[in-house]
């Protein structure tokens, strides 16, 4: 089982559990057409968010796969919303999971997604004891695919027009680590 000791602190980073007081900045990104391009949600409505937000409020610990852990990204300086990670327990017998990550593009390139993510690997290794963790993307979302490399996830797998989203036929890139890479990097 997963229970984060919240709040989790970078150098530069809060990471806590969601509150529904999140909703303004949440929809804040989450409205942007430029956020959702290579998500599988169109841009949301504050109605929306609202409801992805309910969600996530209350995914907090995972115990049993299937479940998803949130994670809120703040800064740590102004307490500001800027992103929203997950961590899905998809195999205890297998122990494995999956993490993904959506940030406000007014913090793109600072390297704020990968100071969380690295944080939520580690989670994922060190306290929930998986063995592989993989990370999903839209094989035109370059920005994803370079950060999940940065991690020092490796490129498993480019499938070809794999998936219809919105309308049309999506490449999906497939990226892994695993504990022992995890343990080497540290």
């Amino acid at each position: 089982m997963l229970r984060p000791d919240f709040p989790i602190t970078t150098p530069r980073l809060t990471l806590r559990a969601f509150t529904s007081a999140d909703l303004d900045e949440l929809n804040s990104f989450q409205s942007r057409a430029d956020v959702a391009r290579y998500l599988y949600w169109s841009p949301r409505s504050r109605a929306e968010s609202a409801a992805a937000l309910a969600k996530r409020v209350h995914s907090s610990t995972l115990s049993k796969e299937g479940q998803l852990l949130a994670v809120a990204v703040t800064l740590t300086e102004t307490g500001r919303l800027i992103g929203d990670l997950n961590l899905e327990y998809l195999s205890s017998e297998h122990r494995q999971g999956e993490i993904g990550f959506v940030f406000h593009p007014d913090h793109h390139g600072k390297g704020f997604a990968a100071e969380a993510a690295t944080e939520l690997l580690r989670l994922g290794f060190e306290e929930l004891g998986l063995h592989r963790i993989i990370g999903r993307c839209d094989g035109r979302n370059t920005a994803s695919a370079a950060l999940m490399e940065r991690l020092g996830m490796k490129k498993e797998a480019h499938l070809r027009q794999n998936e219809i989203v919105k309308g049309e036929w999506c490449d999906e890139l497939v990226f892994a680590m695993l504990e022992d890479e995890w343990k080497a990097s540290r």
